[in-house]
């Protein structure tokens, strides 16, 4: 009887404290479990981190990979799989569960000594999608504007874009199977270099082939973009491509570009002084060439007309006059006389057949000098007597003095 409580008690007292140990022990085991779970979880889903979803390759850190783990490939790269320094296999975008059943190239991996259940395997991930917004610039060697002959040290910033169109190669022949740099900057440090050389060759070329002053690069930017890109190294070795190029610009520090600017005023300052005188040139020359075509109309119009020898005299009076006003009044009786000979050389020249000497008054000559030659009659030389006393130009006593004398000839 006295047992009873006793028991009931112990019981009591059992059934108390028993369910404290469960608890405790069942906390443990669910730790445990979800300590595995959360390991396995890691260990069976292999994927790129997003922290590094921005860089061209990503090396997964951990070579041993369990059978039947999960890897993600995103849609804009893919996973190369690498043993003892030998590429083995590629999967593209999307969700793949590594088993050999369904990815050939995994017996490869296998690792015998864990009884086939861990691939031994670096994994890259590497993006194919072009990678925009590479930046590139800094100062050029000096050079010398084919132009305006001042050495000059341009700038030049920009970015461009490049896409891996072999990952393999790119892994092997450049980046490299160690880890490397988390950054893209580091990745391409060397591809941004070789770059940059290319664009001062496409700079220099264009300047002297085009006979462009360096000033005029800013407003060539597209042009220059274009053929830089035309230009761009050969990188298939390293399995990459150059696509474009963006936000080009140039510009040259303060001392160079005032340098450029006077060079550049004193030059044009020199054209257009040139320009002048050819413009003045060409206008004295439409004027000279419109004086010969009225002359040539004049001429034509007055034909064997006894009229042209005046004009063309008149003419020649008319520039000697020009002459004097514009040279003063030194020119002189002889330069009047140049003038008036130019002038009917002119005319003689243009109508030798129907020219005459002007008809000045001139001395009569002596008239036994007339008589002697005897080509004239008696009556032509009375009449030409005759005239000469008309005109005044003998008094009464020569002129019937010298018609005695011609009388006494017959």
């Amino acid at each position: 009887m006295g047992s009873g409580p006793a028991e009931s008690g112990f019981r009591v007292t059992w059934q108390g404290v028993r369910p404290a140990f469960v608890r405790a022990e069942s906390r443990e085991l669910d730790m445990g479990i979800m300590d595995f779970v959360k390991g396995g979880v890691r260990e069976m889903m292999i994927a790129r981190p997003d922290r590094f979803k921005n860089l061209i390759v990503y090396k997964h850190p951990d070579q041993n990979v369990p059978f039947w783990s999960q890897l993600t490939v995103d849609s804009d790269e893919c996973a190369l799989f690498f043993k003892d320094g030998k590429y083995m296999g590629y999967l593209p975008p999307g969700r793949h569960t590594l088993q050999t059943q369904n990815i050939p190239f995994l017996n490869n991996l296998i690792n015998s000594f864990t009884g086939g259940d861990v691939f031994i395997a670096e994994i890259y991930f590497v993006k194919m999608q072009p990678i925009r917004s590479v930046p590139f610039g800094g100062p050029l060697e000096s050079m010398e504007d084919p132009i305006l002959y001042e050495f000059v040290t341009p700038r030049i910033f920009g970015e461009f874009s490049l896409v891996v169109t072999d990952p393999v190669r790119f892994v092997i022949g450049y980046h490299g199977q160690a880890a490397g740099a988390q950054d893209n900057d580091v990745i391409l440090n060397w591809i941004k270099g070789l770059f940059f050389m290319s664009v001062k060759t496409v700079i220099g070329t264009m300047c002297a082939q085009q006979g462009k002053s360096l000033l005029n690069l800013g407003g060539m930017s597209m042009e220059i973009a274009g053929r830089i890109q035309q230009s761009a190294p050969n990188l298939d070795e390293i399995g990459v491509k150059i696509l474009q190029i963006g936000n080009f610009n140039i510009n040259f520090a303060a001392d160079d570009q005032k340098r450029l600017t006077e060079a550049n005023k004193a030059r044009a300052e020199a054209r257009r002084g040139v320009g002048i005188a050819a413009d003045t040139a060409r206008a004295n020359q439409f004027q000279l060439d419109q004086k010969f075509q009225q002359d040539a109309r004049n001429a034509q119009h007055l034909g064997t007309n006894p009229g042209w020898n005046n004009y063309a005299a008149g003419q020649a009076m008319m520039g000697a006059g020009e002459g004097m006003a514009k040279g003063g009044g030194n020119t002189g009786v002889a330069q009047l006389g140049a003038q008036a000979a130019i002038g009917m050389g002119m005319a003689q020249m243009m109508h030798p057949q129907n020219f005459q000497q002007p008809q000045y008054a001139q001395q009569p000559q002596p008239p036994q000098q007339q008589a002697a030659g005897g080509t004239q009659s008696v009556e032509a030389r009375l009449q030409k007597l005759a005239a000469l006393k008309q005109q005044g130009l003998i008094s009464d006593e020569d002129f019937n003095a010298r018609k005695a004398k011609i009388l006494e000839e017959i």
